[in-house]
């Protein structure tokens, strides 16, 4: 009996192992590379640890151009990779094709919905109450009762952040002032942190006390101009606090870094699932960035006036609107 039992639990290992053996993540990233200290960065964190936490490694790839996007997939898919996830919403058309094309493997997407797709799983985020939150912090922050905000690439999902920041800062000062600008049309506005910083300047020129930025890597310069004018600013997707320690007020958490590992694990554990998952507050997928980095910054107040704000927005006492769902802002 001993060594029937053993015999089994031996053949259930190696089934695991095979099982775990058949994992064979992929990730590929957006226009501005996966170190862009943003988006692709936390896509890659997550990547990261789920390697470090299974021992299991991953693929990625890192595009120069649009034109690689359908290239990228098919190479990975036909390689057998399994899952493969891929950051940023200007990656849907490519995985609408490609997806077709291979029904056993599993795709997951961020920032974009993909339907009618059996093995795509699709995963959005709720920025506007992640922005609601640090925009609360940026008009108890701003004297002058002016601040600013630097988005990307001028597209719907851009002024979600920007509409968000604003409802917050108006919670705060009806009267607040909120300076908005976009660094380009096209991809390449995400990698522009000359220009980022240029805007900033500019918005600090007109009395802004903060800036929040949602440009990718072009934030990096936005960050760079609010410290040395001696304002303060914020970042987005990662934790930015560190990148300018004493002048980044918060950071807008956007956990790419969870949806990239779940996307992983659901594989891994047989849990994965065809659906929409859209992250906000309630799930942890947003917040503001706490940390020994911007400690000395927020004051008891401001720290109260938080976390009121994201208990409201939990229980439905707030709404925050949704910039996507018509493409207007009413703050």
């Amino acid at each position: 009996m001993k060594k029937i039992l053993l015999t089994l639990m031996a053949t259930a290992s190696m089934a695991a192992s095979a099982f775990a053996a058949d994992v064979k993540p992929a990730i590929i990233y957006d226009l501005g590379g996966k170190f862009d200290k943003s988006f692709n960065e936390a896509a890659y964190n997550g990547a990261e640890k789920f390697k470090a936490d299974t021992g299991i490694a991953y693929r990625e790839f890192e595009i120069a151009n649009d034109a690689q996007r359908e290239q990228a997939l098919r190479k990975f898919a036909g390689d057998g990779n399994n899952p493969i996830v891929v950051a940023g919403f200007s990656w849907a058309a490519a995985l609408e094709k490609v997806a077709g094309e291979y029904p056993d493997t599993k795709f997951a997407i961020i920032d974009m919905v993909v339907t009618g797709k059996p093995n795509v799983k699709s995963i959005v985020f709720k920025e506007q109450e992640g922005s609601y939150l640090v925009g609360v912090l940026a008009a108890m922050a701003a004297k002058s009762g002016k601040v600013g905000f630097v988005g990307g690439m001028d597209i719907p999902l851009i002024h979600k952040f920007a509409c968000g920041y604003v409802g917050g800062v108006k919670s705060v000062n009806k009267d607040a002032e909120v300076f908005q600008a976009y660094t380009g049309s096209d991809p390449s506005a995400w990698n522009d942190p000359v220009k980022g910083g240029e805007i900033a300047k500019s918005q600090i020129a007109q009395g802004a006390d903060v800036v929040y930025h949602a440009a990718g890597g072009t934030g990096v310069g936005v960050l760079q101009a609010a410290a040395e004018a001696g304002k303060l600013g914020i970042g987005v997707d990662s934790n930015q606090n560190g990148m300018q320690p004493g002048k980044v007020l918060t950071s807008m958490l956007k956990r790419v870094d969870v949806a990239v590992y779940n996307s992983f694990n659901d594989v891994k554990t047989d849990k994965f699932v065809a659906d929409i998952q859209n992250l906000g507050l309630k799930e942890e997928g947003v917040g503001a960035a706490m940390d020994d980095n911007n400690k000395p910054l927020i004051t008891p107040e401001m720290l109260a006036a938080v976390d009121k704000a994201k208990a409201d927005i939990i229980s439905g006492a707030v709404q925050v609107h949704d910039y996507m769902s018509d493409e207007k802002c009413p703050y």
